[in-house]
């Protein structure tokens, strides 16, 4: 209850805009029974649907679209002011923002909006981001979430060739940024300089999130993603080639117009060769004003998409499955070191298993099993064994406590040796605040692992752990 609400939509999708317009609907009825002055609706959903929104819910005291929104500000009794354009209010927790570097989208997918809601691709000037990255670092964020409707294409506009390996080099040149994750790229004529600035920068996380879409010639040509199936294989031949243990996730669409089973099953052989770290699918539903609408009949029933939707993430999850089954593999070696059998939030990164050698697993152990005994860790807390780059680490946080569940605390090796020594008076004073609450572990295969595992416990039996592997 207050006296102004604002509601910021999407377009984007049908989910999206039911979600949205049932938002609207709430607020208006809230507004109709006297709980609210005054309504306001921007963003995608009324920049498309701007003359059908007020005829259809007229309680709304103004619609504004995407890019009009210094309107809002005037109707709210303020005016924006240029040159604060980078002194930002984020909403996220302090450690960690998004970082937009481009608005809109110059690719011609068949089946999206994007174009029809952003307008063309427009890169923010390089210089101009650096400013607002620094500003940000001063406030204490330390984690940044580079994101844009199509992260790759950055700087054709400005510079006249793709500059987004640059840019990151900028960002990640700056003082108290730690960690820079990417999003939303696109597979066709990707820049692969970026590959070297993710293997050799620390703070560039091995993690990409590529929107694949499918993998047979023919829907890839019906879809006008530009780029063929072999080209595909060839990209994430070469992530993981090029940045060993990249972590990459991937969004994949089922059911659009002209997709035969013979499509989908190329498509399900690829998600059982390609592995992906993590994966998203949906299905295919027509946006009116896109090139499938208006060229492409929706000639696939709805039951066959569901059912191809659920198959597709059906093989995903076997995979998911397969991998978190490797890594529990290593939890003996906590019931060695006397960690008590309830205690089960124990989580470890397959970058732990792969890049951290057994003398170092050892001393976290050890220090593990002392953080117990003291009771710096407690039951309610959880336990990560991390390895990002070369930074080897030991994370917990209390689930207790709310305030840290956005927090992570670390000990790095020669921390835990210090602590372990005695050497260390107060554990607080080598405490961090740096990590958000989620983690940036790199992932090794199947086969890896396995190989590892085995290594691990031949090492381990010579400093007399037995491992149940």
């Amino acid at each position: 209850q207050g006296e102004i609400a604002v509601i910021n939509t999407c377009g984007f999708i049908g989910d999206a805009k039911e979600e949205s317009i049932n938002m609207i609907l709430e607020f208006a009825q809230a507004k109709e029974e006297g709980a609210l002055e005054k309504l306001y609706v921007m963003g995608c959903l009324s920049e498309r649907y701007l003359k059908e929104l007020e005829e259809e819910i007229p309680q709304v005291d103004k619609y504004y679209g995407k890019f009009n929104w210094t309107e809002l500000l005037a109707d709210l009794g303020n005016t924006y002011r240029q040159e604060l354009g980078n002194e930002r209010h984020i909403t996220t927790p302090g450690h960690y923002a998004y970082l937009k570097i481009s608005e809109g989208c110059d690719r011609s997918c068949s089946y999206c909006a994007i174009p029809i809601i952003t307008g063309k691709h427009t890169s923010r000037p390089m210089e101009e981001i650096v400013a607002e990255v620094k500003h940000l670092v001063a406030q204490g964020v330390k984690e940044f979430q580079i994101i844009a409707q199509e992260l790759t294409y950055y700087g054709i506009d400005l510079y006249k060739k793709q500059k987004i390996a640059e840019l990151i080099e900028q960002i990640a040149d700056i003082p108290g940024v730690e960690w820079i994750r990417l999003h939303y790229a696109y597979p066709a004529h990707f820049p692969m300089d970026l590959m070297r600035v993710m293997r050799e920068r620390p703070n560039v996380c091995k993690y990409m999130d590529i929107a694949l879409q499918h993998i047979s010639d023919n829907m890839l040509s019906r879809m006008r993603r530009n780029v063929t199936k072999e080209e595909t294989y060839k990209l994430i031949e070469n992530f993981r080639k090029e940045v060993p243990g990249i972590h990459l996730r991937t969004t994949l669409m089922v059911g659009h117009p002209g997709e035969t089973e013979a499509d989908f099953e190329e498509l399900k052989a690829f998600v059982k060769a390609a592995k992906f770290d993590r994966m998203g699918a949906f299905a295919y539903s027509e946006e009116e004003g896109t090139y499938s609408a208006t060229h492409y009949e929706d000639n696939i029933p709805q039951e066959t998409k569901e059912q191809r939707l659920s198959e597709l993430m059906a093989i995903q999850e076997e995979i998911s499955a397969e991998e978190d089954s490797i890594k529990k593999q290593f939890i003996p070696i906590f019931q060695q070191i006397g960690v008590p059998n309830d205690f089960y939030n124990v989580a470890i990164s397959t970058s732990f298993i792969s890049n951290v050698d057994m003398d170092e697993k050892r001393v976290f152990f050890d220090t593990l099993r002392n953080f117990f005994e003291r009771g710096i860790i407690e039951d309610s807390d959880t336990v990560y064994l991390n390895s990002h780059t070369h930074n080897k680490i030991l994370t917990y946080r209390d689930s207790t406590d709310r305030r840290r569940l956005e927090t992570r605390d670390f000990i790095t090796i020669s921390q835990a040796r210090e602590i372990l020594a005695g050497t260390t008076a107060d554990t607080t004073d080598i405490m961090k605040f740096v990590k958000p609450n989620y983690r940036c572990d790199t992932r090794a295969s199947k086969e890896e692992l396995k190989k590892v595992l085995m290594k691990v416990k031949k090492e381990s039996e010579k400093i007399g752990l037995k491992l149940n592997i």
